[in-house]
């Protein structure tokens, strides 16, 4: 714990616009632990706050990510469920019955977990409903979940935010539409799905009943849907963009970081595509942490 605790202390040096250095304090963190239609976890906390917004690897794989970050699962204060599909909830049971977490999850995301037999026991008490669009304060970080359209029981994404900062956190939708974009505006840092590329998809080897779900309303969002979502929501302080739930069959990291930079680029906004700091999470290791100041 020493490792984190003297991270937390650290204050980091930014350019002066008059010349010198400026000493900022970093305000909140997020890094992604694993991404991707084979499992997500990302970790989001302030100083004295530490979430983890799905649990959808193993436990195992779980606690090593957070080891890898100076933190273990005793730290965590609440794992934030988006929906139930097994590659966002797989770790759920193991996690909550070894630490007794609290789980915040909407009414029907939480029943839909109750009959997922694979997860075993979980402690109803553990169960936290949140509301889409009301305000949930987790000690000092204030969620709110977002209405996602997406084939699950009732799905949502996050805006976090901690000390006048905020981070969002939006994968699994098939489209996106006014109320999205009013949800995600002024952002400091955002986390954004670009699932596939739409000829990869097409072209490759998955089922026709598949490929309509993925290319669906309520399915994922393309490499291009996800660069014109970004136009819409990128303003003069945002800090960083993260791309993340990446199919391992319908897309490259390359072509992902790639296609969203054009469509910023191509689009009516003032920005291109190099204005901002783009990444892609890392499907099955430790991503680099984000810092937002």
């Amino acid at each position: 714990m020493e490792e984190i605790a003297a991270e937390k202390r650290r204050r980091k040096k930014r350019p002066r616009r008059n010349g010198g250095d400026a000493v900022v304090d970093i305000t909140m963190r997020l890094c992604s632990i694993a991404s991707g239609s084979s499992g997500n976890c990302v970790y989001v906390g302030s100083d004295a706050t530490h979430l983890l917004m799905d649990v959808g690897i193993s436990g195992k794989r779980t606690e090593a990510g957070l080891s890898a970050l100076g933190l273990s699962m005793r730290d965590i204060d609440g794992i934030c469920i988006t929906h139930e599909h097994a590659d966002h909830i797989n770790g759920l049971g193991v996690l909550s019955r070894k630490y007794e977490i609290p789980i915040y999850a909407t009414a029907g995301t939480i029943e839909a977990i109750k009959q997922t037999a694979s997860l075993g026991e979980i402690d109803p008490a553990l169960f936290q409903t949140i509301v889409p669009d009301e305000r949930c304060i987790i000690k000092d970080i204030t969620l709110c979940p977002i209405r996602t359209s997406h084939d699950a029981a009732d799905p949502v994404a996050y805006r976090i935010s901690h000390d006048g900062k905020k981070i969002g956190i939006i994968t699994d939708l098939g489209c996106y539409n006014d109320y999205t974009v009013e949800c995600l505006r002024n952002l400091d840092l955002l986390y954004l799905e670009a699932n596939h590329d739409v000829h990869m998809l097409q072209v490759g080897p998955y089922p026709y009943y598949l490929k309509k779900r993925i290319l669906g309303e309520r399915g994922h969002l393309s490499n291009e849907a996800a660069g014109k979502l970004l136009s819409r929501l990128l303003h003069d302080k945002m800090q960083a963009i993260v791309l993340g739930h990446l199919s391992k069959e319908n897309n490259l990291p390359e072509l992902a970081y790639e296609s969203v930079r054009v469509e910023v680029t191509m689009s009516d906004t003032k920005y291109n595509g190099n204005d901002f700091p783009v990444y892609v999470a890392k499907r099955s290791e430790v991503s680099d942490m984000i810092e937002v100041w």
